[in-house]
């Protein structure tokens, strides 16, 4: 079974129902009729909550289970949001078409899945499009409440300036939080927020 389909299978949701703590706080962005990419959003709680913004959005996720969820939680709470299964590395990202992709917690890529996906990210945002990016540091080895165990896979403010200098970064900050997202996040965390903008 797909690892995620297994950590996401059963009746609760592992990150909760809840929005990102970082993404609902970026809601000064944020105008009704907008078009937006959730990155793997797993059981749809940010894509739910983007859709309850007004945004027109676009959920994807690899994991069957997680598709599922995100659908019937959208119906629970009244949102419209197409969401699709699709396997990110090989997935056709559209062109040019979304004002704003919301990618928190997109750490399962490896350096170089990673630079592609840094790569499809700027590719489907819009000219002025934004991007809304939260994930953990190396410093959450140490706390242990979330986010993947490869060292590789975690980001730094220093990576995420050289991996987006051809980006506006209207806001970059590591800082260390406490968070709570249902079982799967949960506790003081090592965190690191961008939000950038495609130049024109």
């Amino acid at each position: 079974m797909n690892v995620w389909n297994e950590r996401y299978r059963g009746d609760e949701f592992h990150f909760g129902t809840e929005p990102n703590a970082f993404l609902a706080s970026q809601k000064i962005w944020l105008k009704p009729g907008m078009t937006c990419l959730a990155v793997a959003d797993g059981e749809g709680r940010n894509g739910v909550w983007l859709a309850e913004q007004g945004l027109q959005v676009l959920s994807v996720d690899s994991s069957s289970v997680a598709v599922d969820k995100a659908r019937a939680l959208a119906k629970l709470r009244g949102v419209t949001m197409q969401v699709e299964l699709v396997d990110l590395a090989h997935w056709e990202w559209p062109e040019n078409q979304f004002d704003i992709v919301a990618g928190i917690f997109i750490q399962y890529a490896s350096p170089v899945q990673r630079l592609q996906q840094f790569a499809n990210i700027k590719r489907a945002l819009k000219p002025g499009g934004l991007l809304l990016l939260q994930g953990y540091t190396p410093r959450q080895l140490e706390y242990r409440t979330g986010g993947p165990s490869q060292f590789e896979n975690l980001y730094t403010e220093a990576l995420l300036r050289e991996a987006f200098d051809d980006m506006e970064i209207l806001h970059l900050r590591e800082h260390d939080s406490v968070i709570s997202e249902g079982a799967g996040h949960s506790g003081m965390s090592a965190l690191v927020d961008m939000v950038a903008r495609k130049v024109v």
